[in-house]
């Protein structure tokens, strides 16, 4: 029977990780825990940057942003995921589905610009120093994280509009644990050429343009620490951004080896199970990294945990 076309279906299908009951069991238990470490671990940097006087600076600001960034990012996604594996259930409602979509790119193009603007803080904080408390003002803090959550709301609106107009079939099977856009255009009976190319324009700029402002950044960072003459000033110099390099690391290099991934691999499944990397174990290092490899934080931590006890 020929398939009909639907203007607007009532519901999709996320066909998830695994169909294996036992699986799923497992896989419930180990996203809810990874998912909790992923919201106590950044609420506790919110916490301790806000509560903190010795970590009102620039950048545990934005760290703080980053952090929010992360919690929404996870939670557009991951519980969706543990409700459907807990009911054994598969449906996500056609609203619900592109909410999803739009939600993704909002808080996923927002991790990636205040990476940039991260990447820009440290810059300035270590080639133009005496200049920095003036360079990062209050109000130029600010209007960075504005800008950045304007434009990634503009960037998941162009999305939400473009996945809106599709027209799609009966078969409603998305074979991932959330609306993945790339997913999303191969059950649609329309022409998506247009789509298409519309598409991996808009994730070029959005997503290219952050990412030059990052290696520039990095490419006159490392050129002002090789400049400084004693060890101890490059390892001091170069400590103040070892912790954002690291996360900028994790967040592309997760992101390429997906995109590796889905050209090497023809199993839709596997392509699935590497998209975890970035929406749900990138999120949870973070706090880790920054806590870890940050005198700062540590020693806020301890201080808080000292209060508490």
């Amino acid at each position: 029977m020929e398939p009909q076309n639907l203007t607007r279906v009532s519901e999709f299908l996320l066909l998830g990780l695994s169909d294996h009951p036992k699986m799923q069991t497992l896989l419930f238990w180990l996203f809810l825990s990874m998912y909790l470490a992923t919201v106590l671990g950044n609420l506790l940097i919110i916490l301790t940057v806000s509560s903190d006087s010795h970590l009102h600076t620039p950048m545990y600001f934005f760290l703080s942003n980053l952090s929010l960034a992360d919690i929404s990012f996870s939670t557009t996604t991951v519980p969706k995921m543990l409700a459907n594996l807990q009911t054994h259930s598969k449906s996500i409602s056609y609203v619900g589905c592109l909410t999803q979509v739009s939600l993704f790119f909002l808080f996923g193009c927002l991790d990636d610009l205040l990476l940039a603007v991260m990447a820009y803080d440290r810059l300035v904080a270590i080639c133009h120093p005496l200049h920095y408390p003036v360079i990062m003002n209050l109000h130029l803090c600010g209007l960075l994280v504005l800008v950045s959550f304007l434009i990634s709301l503009l960037d998941s609106q162009l999305h939400y509009l473009m996945m809106s107009q599709l027209t799609f079939c009966t078969n409603v099977e998305i074979p991932h644990f959330f609306c993945n856009v790339p997913q999303l255009l191969k059950l649609a009976c329309s022409d998506t050429s247009s789509n298409n190319t519309l598409i991996y324009f808009i994730d070029d700029i959005f997503g290219g343009v952050p990412l030059t402002g990052i290696l520039y950044s990095y490419i006159r960072i490392i050129s002002s620490i090789l400049s400084i003459s004693s060890s101890g000033g490059k390892y001091k110099a170069f400590s103040t951004c070892g912790s954002h390099l690291s996360v900028v690391c994790l967040f592309y290099g997760t992101g390429l080896g997906v995109h590796l991934s889905s050209t090497v691999s023809s199993s839709l499944r596997k392509e699935a199970m590497a998209s975890v990397m970035y929406t749900v174990v990138t999120p949870m290092l973070n706090p880790f990294i920054y806590s870890l490899r940050n005198t700062d934080i540590k020693n806020s931590l301890w201080r808080i945990v000292s209060r508490i006890a």
